[in-house]
């Protein structure tokens, strides 16, 4: 009730004011915090807590922006305030400074995580869809699936981007619903094959190239963003749904894969050893490849390698050379010795750094022969050393040393094998010596042969006799 001391008119002013809620909503607007001019804990404390307030009715990024100035003022108000030190000696005591530093820390992180969506953050997700699909090994059924989610999520997003952004489809470099549309060749789904892996991840990628096109706004674009990040959430659902290789058990990835189609029935055990035996007959490298590298034991592993062996040139493929080089290079003597009898001329150089592994005859022993069924030219002077009795090599070995330069063939061998075979102190060498320059069977190689055929190391001149008889057999019948 009125007292009679008012004026009408101001009293009439008011109300007014009071209606219209002040001048366009400004006279109502919170005014923002400022530095306290005697910062105290308290102060900082209460400074802190206005801001706060404001970080949470902030509902742009403008308004997130002013959070951030606030709290870089709070922070240079923090460091320049003259605030107790804590106890050094004291664990416990308390760190004003530390604890205002704290909550600024806090509140900066609850800026980051209000700010946004924004479209960058559906490229990156998009991105990622896209590696997902081109990495992932994918079942028939899974491709089919993930081929699904990839055709439907392009819609969606086409649709969230053409409301929000007409032109940007259009503007980037490709159409998404048509790289898809491309990749069906317009066949009834039925009928279609499936989408290529290249084809739904260039689809995808014209995706993200789009939206980054549309350089949408956080604030005036916020549902487009939206929607777009709920379909990406959708894919990467549908993606993680669908069946990849490394879902199905070993025995379900080989019979996916046609393993066990040699057999009619499972009649021996395991299954699998009976048909690695079968591909070994079939020549089926890639299956016995398959093998090796999905059954994880001793046993099939022992057992394929050893197919590899027996099937010697028939088992090399590029594919089997490189499995079992790789082998080979961590000095696996199975390995050497599957790569002799597949005379595969891609290992000569690892094996030629094997040679002189003094340390390790049984190694260098598979080395050696190795090398002369490759028949590696290269190998003739690595193994030519070995054959000096002054050497570190051990006399077990170099026999091999000499054998393999007989099985190599090259008359570059002769005069060291000669030389061998006249003054070695073993005569297992000597013999051996015999044995590789009768391989290479040169009338030079055999002379120096048959010259020990009286020897008196039976070893020797039966290489001497042996060499005589090639020598008679090369002369020329006698005219008459």
């Amino acid at each position: 009730m009125s007292n009679g001391d008012d004026d009408p008119a101001d009293a009439s002013e008011e109300a007014d004011a009071a209606d219209d809620g002040g001048d366009a909503g400004e006279q109502t607007e919170t005014a923002a915090p400022t530095l306290p001019d005697d910062a105290t804990e308290e102060s900082l404390n209460e400074y802190l807590d206005e801001i706060a307030e404001r970080l949470e009715v902030a509902e742009t990024e403008a308004d997130l922006d002013d959070v951030e100035a606030l709290l870089d003022d709070a922070e240079t108000g923090i460091e320049e305030a003259d605030l107790p030190e804590p106890d050094e000696d004291d664990e416990d005591a308390d760190d004003p400074r530390g604890d205002l530093e704290d909550r600024v820390a806090e509140l900066r992180d609850g800026v980051a995580d209000a700010r946004g969506p924004y479209g960058e953050d559906v490229v990156d997700a998009v991105e990622a869809a896209s590696g997902t699909v081109a990495d992932t090994e994918w079942t028939e059924a899974g491709h089919d699936d993930a081929a699904a989610a990839v055709a439907s999520f392009v819609g969606e997003a086409a649709d969230a981007v053409d409301d929000a952004a007409p032109d940007a489809i259009g503007e980037a470099d490709e159409d998404p619903e048509a790289l898809l549309d491309e990749a069906a060749d317009g066949e009834e789904p039925a009928a279609a094959e499936p989408i290529p892996v290249d084809q739904l991840t260039a689809a995808l990628d014209a995706v993200a190239a789009a939206v980054a096109e549309a350089g949408f706004d956080a604030d005036e674009d916020a549902d487009a963003i939206a929607a777009l990040l709920a379909a990406t959430d959708d894919l990467e659902a549908a993606l993680d749904d669908a069946e990849e290789w490394d879902d199905l058990e070993t025995h379900e990835q080989l019979r996916a894969q046609g393993y066990y189609d040699v057999l009619g029935h499972y009649k021996d055990f395991p299954v699998e050893w009976a048909a690695l035996k079968e591909h070994e007959a079939q020549g089926n490298v890639d299956m016995i490849l398959l093998a090796l590298d999905s059954l994880q034991s001793e046993f099939m592993e022992r057992h394929c390698l050893e197919a590899f062996e027996r099937m010697g040139k028939r088992g090399k493929t590029e594919a089997s050379v490189e499995e079992v080089l790789g082998r080979a290079e961590k000095r696996d003597r199975p390995a050497i010795r599957i790569l002799g009898k597949m005379a595969a001329e891609e290992a000569t150089d690892t094996l030629v750094e094997y040679v002189d592994e003094d340390s390790n005859p049984q190694l260098q022993k598979a080395v050696f022969k190795a090398l002369g069924e490759i028949g590696a030219p290269e190998a003739v002077q690595p193994l030519a050393n070995q054959l000096d009795p002054d050497g570190d090599t051990d006399e077990l070995v170099r026999p091999h040393a000499a054998r393999a330069l007989g099985l190599i063939g090259d008359t570059r061998a002769v005069d060291p094998l000669a030389d061998a075979l006249e003054a070695h102190p073993s005569d297992d060498v000597r013999a051996a010596a015999g044995w590789a320059l009768r391989q290479i069977g040169t009338r030079e190689a055999l002379e120096a042969v048959a010259e020990y055929a009286d020897e008196r190391s039976f070893v020797v001149s039966t290489e001497g006799e042996k060499a005589e008889r090639a020598l008679d057999e090369a002369e020329p019948a006698p005219t008459a």
